[in-house]
């Protein structure tokens, strides 16, 4: 094969050339233009589609707000605190692990000492705004306190647009009618974990 084959794009005879008139740049070469468009039924072929899908009532909007599309539940949205199922009380322990990995630096905790020597959350925000979503307060939490639930709607009017701990936090009749989802939220463990842990071969 030579080189001039290479240089020759026309390779095949199969070709044609599309009639294609220049652009008007007239108003009367402008007018002509539509005119002719509108006699080759283009314009009715377009109304045509649009009335064709209007006449089979097969309508897929959603009605938002009122009507949501289901999300995946390892979507990382706003974030939950979870409760013990048994006590109610709250699985955060206070370590600070979840303030320590944040990279966007937008988690706030403070701690105390409770009246039985333990220690328990005081203060806890997150800040929104600053927020990215990344999850890794939600993988690093060694207790599964935090995991990021399923609302994802958290416009707000200021800028600063700051979370507390109690909002967060699963409340006590949720808690008690079972409506905590245990295994829903970026962060969670799967519902078969259990059935793969398997014995150490130490003993104790």
């Amino acid at each position: 094969m030579s080189i001039e084959q290479f240089k020759n794009r026309n390779i095949s005879d199969d070709y044609y050339l599309v009639d294609i008139d220049d652009y008007p740049t007239t108003n009367l070469g402008k007018f002509t233009r539509a005119i002719k468009r509108t006699f080759k039924a283009e314009l009715l072929v377009g109304l045509w589609v649009v009335m064709r899908e209007m006449l089979k009532f097969n309508i897929h909007t959603v009605q938002y707000p009122k009507e949501k599309l289901p999300i995946g539940p390892r979507y990382r949205a706003v974030h939950e605190m979870k409760r013990l199922w048994e006590s109610g009380t709250e699985r955060c322990i206070g370590c600070g692990l979840c303030e320590k990995i944040c990279i966007s630096d937008c988690i706030r905790m403070d701690t105390k000492i409770d009246e039985e020597s333990r220690k328990e959350v005081s203060e806890y925000s997150i800040n929104l705004g600053r927020c990215i979503f990344c999850g890794y307060c939600a993988e690093v939490c060694p207790e599964l306190a935090i995991t990021h639930g399923g609302r994802y709607e958290n416009a707000s009017e200021q800028r600063a647009h700051f979370i507390m701990y109690d909002d967060m936090l699963t409340p006590m009749d949720m808690l008690k009618a079972g409506a905590q989802k245990e295994f829903e939220g970026f962060g969670a463990i799967t519902p078969h974990e259990d059935e793969s842990v398997k014995k150490t071969p130490l003993s104790y």
